[in-house]
């Protein structure tokens, strides 16, 4: 019977492998589960990639039940390849800041900027700014003149990227002046670095040993590495790279209530409230939570809905809680006009479709060489004209 993790096979370009000789380490914890699918469809979207109808594609991970159920590597990547998602690393920040706030060392969502920083030693001073609370900057409405799908925006974070202080430069945008903090989303990477900024100074040790310390050990994710600020600060606007396993591991975590091994690693009720809905994006059939994407896929008739993290490039971790199923896709079209649509397809076309069975029964294993309370929620003006993706997201 086919099944959808394949034993050591290569075929032009497409790399799926099973561990062998009860070789944990190279499955990265995962165990594996026995489904007997029709890799049918999977051999279809192997040769389309293949083929470069979709393109610029390094990894496709899918997880259900907490178990691994696929898992290929395209154009020369491997299960130990880092790939950097981009955008994807803004949501690591999120789950930072709520294991910082349950032990304390912030006070709290509700925290405004105020409460950080000297506002009067920066430019545009406005008693807005000073009452913006973390919680705006996770879910982006946090009335910054800022927007990054517009290129003309004076606080687009293209403009962020060349100076010298990344948080100096954000803290001396101006406010704007059509809407109040809390009033609309505007997608603002620069509000999520000044989030990283606020960790690194109260969390012990940093933000970069503070995540390793509280996320990724407890996670047994050790294959990653951040890229930093020009104050060498671990950058919270997008990169830190880890492989495919990896990312499925962090959006394993939310689908277990903030679980891993036994240990709660995420507060569960900070992982209720990352995973709503809060509030309209300028992107149509989209809402936004903390840091999270949210839209549904039609499949047949049958809704799916995910909440899903995304990054320039067509990388994207998506949850699909009623399913209990994990994808990831790792894709370097950056920049490329298709990145995202082209994901859009393989999931409704490849991925989804054979997901409508149901879940196996068995507790899964691991593979050997045998077995080949939460917030109100708000609403925000959507801006259906705006760009569907600013350049780096």
């Amino acid at each position: 019977m086919n099944r959808w993790l394949l034993p050591a096979v290569v075929v032009a370009g497409t790399v799926s492998t099973l561990a062998c000789a009860n070789d944990t380490d190279s499955l990265q914890g995962w165990r594996v589960a026995e489904p007997d699918y029709d890799t049918g469809l999977i051999e279809r979207l192997d040769t389309a990639i293949r083929n470069a109808a979709y393109r610029d594609i390094n990894s496709v991970v899918v997880a259900r039940d907490g178990k691994l159920l696929l898992d290929r590597y395209y154009n020369g990547a491997k299960r130990d390849t880092t790939h950097n998602p981009r955008s994807v690393g803004k949501t690591f920040a999120g789950a930072v800041l709520g294991i910082a706030i349950d032990e304390g060392h912030i006070a709290g969502i509700d925290a405004r900027l105020a409460d950080f920083y000297d506002l009067q030693r920066y430019d545009n001073i406005s008693p807005k700014k000073g009452a913006v609370t973390l919680e705006q900057l996770l879910t982006m409405t946090s009335g910054f003149e800022g927007f990054d799908f517009d290129p003309e925006s004076v606080g687009n974070e293209e403009r962020m990227y060349p100076t010298a202080n990344w948080v100096r430069w954000t803290l001396n945008l101006p406010m704007a002046a059509d809407r109040e903090p809390g009033d609309a989303w505007r997608y603002f990477t620069a509000g999520v670095v000044v989030l990283g900024d606020i960790l690194n100074s109260h969390v012990p040790g940093g933000l970069e040993a503070y995540a390793h310390d509280r996320l990724f050990e407890p996670l047994r994710i050790t294959n990653y590495r951040w890229q930093h600020t020009p104050q060498r600060v671990a950058n919270t606007a997008g990169g830190i790279q880890l492989t495919p396993l990896g990312f499925a591991r962090f959006g394993q975590l939310y689908l277990d209530g903030g679980r891993h091994d036994g240990r709660q690693v995420l507060p569960e009720a900070w992982v209720r409230a990352s995973l709503d809905d809060y509030v309209d994006t300028t992107v149509p059939g989209n809402r936004y939570g903390y840091l999270w994407w949210h839209k549904t896929y039609t499949v047949d008739g049958e809704d799916w809905p995910t909440a899903y993290c995304s990054g320039n490039g067509g990388n994207k971790i998506f949850l699909f809680p009623e399913r209990r199923v994990v994808i990831v896709v790792t894709a370097s079209a950056y920049g490329r006009a298709y990145m995202h649509s082209q994901v859009d397809e393989m999931l409704e076309r490849y991925l989804l479709p054979p997901l409508k069975s149901p879940p196996d029964a068995g507790e899964g294993r691991t593979a050997s060489c045998d077995e080949g309370g939460r917030p109100p929620r708000r609403s925000g003006t959507p801006n259906p004209a705006a760009t569907p993706h600013p350049p780096r997201q």
